[in-house]
This record gives structure tokens, sequence and C-alpha cells, in this order.
């Protein structure tokens, strides 16, 4: 990122809900760790280059430690002749008894203090992923709390690069219609304008492609109803537009903000015991029973509780080979006691193999047991909360929580006037991805699907035809779940949250697919009768990178749209308003350098 183009702001999200139950366990063998010392690695040969560019870095890698990271940082730079001025954000922390973590997610207001009083770097511990893009623009633009649409288009922005090359063709329903394939993703970026609009982008020559597509796509990940609960502000996903600006362009505008909820989500970790897992493969006829004999054998020598037993046919029928004729049982053991889940479980397993079902053999090596963790979602107040920035004077100042909060209460969801129902007519068998895209993923326990059209006739069949009780039919494992269904209109999609597909977590999970990354791309490939009207509608276009260096070269002159990018990662907080000549807000002149220049 650094490298490929100009930047203001550069940031790193490092921090996932089971990335804090592994530094959780790092800091009770070391109290001086708790943070993602990748970064520090990352850091060390582009630091220089940072520096030289005027770029500022603004990351959640301090975790559980921020201000041990701070100091690690600052080893570093005197380490290689490089002074720099770093600020942290601290007071994430909870004392929660019985807990490996409790950490409360902060907001933006903390980073933007640090980067007004001069901090070249900014560390945090637990804040929202958004408020990594959210606190430069408040420092650029001077929003106060009251900017709602201002802080919710921010958020927006957020949202769309925490997961950095998700959004310009990383894990892309169509991305064999991408220019290179989805072979290497460029990072993204935002030009983010003081109205909280943005233009996602990416730097010229990198692979993949920005397209309304690809940001569909990842503003329906991990996501829940049309309201977007974030620390200072409630976002309104109902409201977003995107549109098409131009080769890897999209202007993502119309945010509405409310107030935010009174309360701040507070992440919690408890280490859940310890686990063990063997697989064992059935080859050829009688699968079930060979199945069915192994659970027999296994409850017998170890008792049934805690096991968990998941078959998958794999196999096919009159295969040429062992492999396509072969099932695997997967056995999973949860238990308190690290013996039993440990050598007794595995050992018993493995002893099975001259006295089970005929082919016996196992994938998997006896072994001991690991530990798990837990995740869940509680609440606290906002103003139980101290958030302290850390300037690198080392002055702490207090933030304080927003004055003026609101009880989130789902509404249904804004969006334009549908048209006409769609009309079914001849239909014929085809994978449901034909149609549709789908992007997935975990929050806690629960698990999020979002699937969107590719055209507006196709939304008008998409929002009538899956339904709630559609999607259980194609998705067996969700019949006995709470589903949520919404509509996001202005998307042309639906979300759906699982609850408590997960069980307490990824971490907790047994699922073959633990943090439903692939649960979207299961539903696309369910075959069901499709209209042919819409399958023999023109495929949607992707658009490519060819023209891209073109149209920047030909903008150059006139950025003062600077942003900010992400993860790997990148953000740029910049142009006052305008994002080319031309386009600025009545009285103004387009800001050209001048806004490079003021935050860099």
């Amino acid at each position: 990122m650094l490298d490929g183009g100009e930047l203001d702001v550069l940031t790193g999200d490092y921090l996932a809900e089971l990335t804090m139950l592994i530094l959780g366990r790092d800091r009770q063998r070391d109290p001086e760790l708790g943070y993602a010392r990748t970064f520090l690695r990352q850091l060390e040969p582009c630091l220089g280059t940072a520096l030289d560019r005027g770029v500022r870095i603004v990351t959640n890698a301090g975790g559980l430690n921020p201000a041990g990271l701070a100091a690690a940082l600052g080893t570093l730079a005197d380490r290689l002749g490089l002074p720099v001025r770093i600020g942290y954000v601290e007071g994430d922390a909870l004392d929660r008894p019985g807990t490996l973590t409790a950490n409360a997610y902060l907001g933006a207001f903390g980073i933007a203090a640090c980067l007004d009083a001069g901090a070249e770097m900014v560390v945090t511990g637990r804040v929202t992923d958004a408020s990594l893009v959210v606190g430069p623009g408040i420092a650029h633009f001077g929003w106060t709390r009251a900017d709602l649409d201002a802080l919710a288009g921010a958020t927006v922005a957020g949202h769309l690069l925490e997961c950095g090359a998700q959004v310009s063709g990383g894990n892309f329903s169509f991305f064999t219609e991408l220019p290179d394939g989805g072979r290497r993703p460029g990072f993204p970026l935002a030009e983010l304008h003081r109205d909280g609009s943005a233009v996602l982008t990416k730097h010229p020559g990198t692979g993949g492609a920005v397209t309304r597509e690809t940001v569909t796509a990842q503003l329906l990940y991990e996501i829940a109803g049309p309201g977007y609960l974030g620390p200072d502000v409630l976002s309104r996903l109902d409201t977003v537009t995107l549109t098409e600006a131009g080769p890897d362009r999209v202007r993502v505008s119309g945010a509405r903000g409310t107030p935010p909820p009174p309360t701040l989500k507070v992440g919690v970790t408890r280490l859940g015991g310890f686990r063990n897992s063997m697989t064992f493969v059935l080859c050829g006829l009688d699968i079930e029973a060979k199945a069915a004999l192994v659970r027999a054998q296994l409850t017998d020598a170890i008792g049934g509780d805690g096991l968990e037993f998941t078959l998958a046919r794999t196999d096919r029928v009159d295969a040429v080979d062992t492999e396509t004729a072969s099932a695997l049982l997967h056995v999973h053991l949860s238990d308190g006691d690290p013996k039993r889940a440990g050598r007794a479980f595995s050992a018993a397993a493995v002893e099975l193999a001259l006295a089970s079902y005929p082919g016996c053999t196992l994938t998997t090596p006896p072994g001991d047991a690991s530990p798990y963790g837990t995740f869940a979602a509680e609440e606290v107040a906002q103003d139980r909360v101290r958030q302290v920035a850390v300037l690198p004077s080392g002055e702490r100042v207090d933030i304080a929580p927003p004055a003026v909060t609101a009880p989130y209460r789902e509404e249904p969801a804004a969006g334009p006037d549908e048209g006409p129902v769609f009309e079914a007519g001849p239909t014929r068998r085809a994978p449901l991805g034909m149609l549709v895209g789908a992007r997935s993923g975990d929050k806690g326990g629960d698990a999020n699907l979002g699937v969107w059209a590719r055209s507006a006739a196709g939304h008008r069949w998409l929002r009538g035809w899956l339904t709630v009780e559609r999607l259980r039919a194609l998705l067996p494992e969700t019949a006995a779940l709470p589903v949520r269904r919404y509509e996001l209109p202005h998307l042309r999609a639906v979300n759906f949250v699982l609850t408590g597909l997960l069980g307490a977590g990824a971490a907790d999970s047994a699922r073959f697919d633990p943090q439903a990354k692939a649960l979207g791309e299961l539903l696309r490939a369910r075959v069901v009768d499709l209209p042919t009207e819409l399958l023999d509608e023109p495929p949607v276009e992707t658009a490519g990178t060819g023209e891209k260096a073109a149209t920047q070269a030909g903008q150059t002159a006139g950025t003062g749209e600077k942003a900010a990018t992400q993860a790997g990662q990148a953000a740029e907080a910049g142009g006052e308003t305008a994002t080319r000549p031309g386009e600025a807000a009545a009285g103004q002149a387009p800001t050209g350098r001048a806004a490079a220049a003021e935050l860099g």
C-alpha cells in the first residue's frame, strides 16, 4: 500500500473474536505480551517509508496491551533510528471475574485525539473495526458527535475496508469473472469526504476489482439487521447506495446515522475446557453400519459425555479409487479433564484399528487434548467505561461518552419501491449460485448469511422466493434454529441471522466450517428450480483494472479525495469534498494536494 500510490492513513485490523482468546493465552504465559507481535515484524521494513511519505498508521494490534505495543514500537523506532510520535488508546479492558478476557468495543474519538495531538502512529486495544477509519475522519474533518450522518458514512467505509481484499475481489462468489481470476486482489482504499460519503477503489496495477458487487458482498459480511450498531453512531445500512464511478471505483453514499445505543458491546472469552478430534476413514459398502459400530465401540470405551460424531458422506458409488469410495467419520470430544479428552480418547480410537469395521483406518495420530475457549457478547453502559487517549507527549486525556444515546429498536428496512412482483414462468433446475452471490460469517455463536441478486428482476424474484422456510429446507442444519430475515433493497439483498449455529463461538464449534465462512457457498451450490427468464439474462460484467491507471492519472491534479484504507491494510482520510476536479461543493475549490499535505 505504501509503494502503490498516495495515502494519508494506513490502517491495520488485527483483532477477531478468536484472536482475543489467543492473546489472552499469550498474556497468561507472559504479562508483557497480549498484543499482535506480527505487526512489529510487518512494520519494521516499512516504517521508514511511512514516515518519509507522511503516512500515519492506525492499528488495533495493541489487543490486550496497547501500552505494551506502544513501548515495543518505541524500542523498534529507536533501534532503526527513526523517531516517531506514538499515541495509544486504552480503557477497553474490563474486570469480569471468571473470564479470560473482557473488552468493550470502543469508538473512534480516542484515535482522533491522538491524531489531533500530532501522533504519526496510533495503537489501540479493542475498538470497533470501523473506528480505525472513523477516527482519522474525525481528526481531519473536525466532526463532532452531532455529525451523525458523516460518522455513519465513515463507519460504512470502515466496515468495507476492515477485511482488506474481501472488498476488492477476495472471497468473491464470482471470482472467475475478475480480470485476474482472483489470483492476487489488491488491497482497497477509500477516498473519504466531509459528508461521510466515500469512493472505494484500489491502487492502479493491482489485481482483483472494485465493483458494485464486490462492495455489496462486503457490506453484507457479518451484519445483522439494517441498523449497524456502533459506539459513536447507529448506521442505517438500508440507506446506503452504491454507484459505479468508473473502473474500479464505487461511490458509497447516502448513509444515515442516528444516536448510538447507551451500551457498548463487550466481548468476553472464557476457557471452555479441552478438546480432541480423530477421523476414521470408512470405505466401500455399509458406510452407515460402519459408522454405527465406531460410535458404539468408542462410547463403550470412554463413555458418551462430550462425544460428538459427524459423518461426511464424501463417498461415491462404484468409485475406482479408495479416496472417492470413502466417507469420513469425524469424532470430537470436549471435556473439562485434559486426560480424558487427551490420550484416553485418542488411544481408544487408535486401538480400534484391528478390532472394528473392515478397512479401518484413521487420518489422525493419537495426541493430547488442546484447550479451547468460548466467546460471548455482553453489554456495559457507555458511561461505565473510561476511554483514555494517551498522547505522544504522555498526557492522558479522558474521552467523554456520547451525551445523546437512544435504545436500538429494529425497524423495517427503508428502500425504494420494488415495482411489480416477479411473475413466475418456466423454470429449469440449476444451482442457486447461477443467479445470486452470497457472503457469510460468524458473530459469536451466531452466523449471518447475506444473499444478493445480480439484477433488478433477480431481486424481485429473490425477495419473494428465499423465505426463512425455504432457507431452512435448503440448509437442514438451520431447521431448528431461530432465524431472522432482513431486507436491504438498495443492495438487492436479503440477510439472514442464524442464531446459535456456532454454539459458543468459533473456538467452541465442532462444525466442519466453524466460522460459517463457507455457508454462503453451500447455499449457492444447492440445485433448485430457477426462472428460465433470469437464467437467460446477459451475464453481469465485472469491471476490470485495465483503464484504472489512465483514469487516475487524469485525476491526479484534483485528488484532494485522500481516504482511509485498510487491512493490509490502508485508510486514507482526505479530500475535503471533491473526488475529482469540478465536484467540489458550491463555493469551494477542489482541494488538490492540499488535503494530503494537511493530513499528512
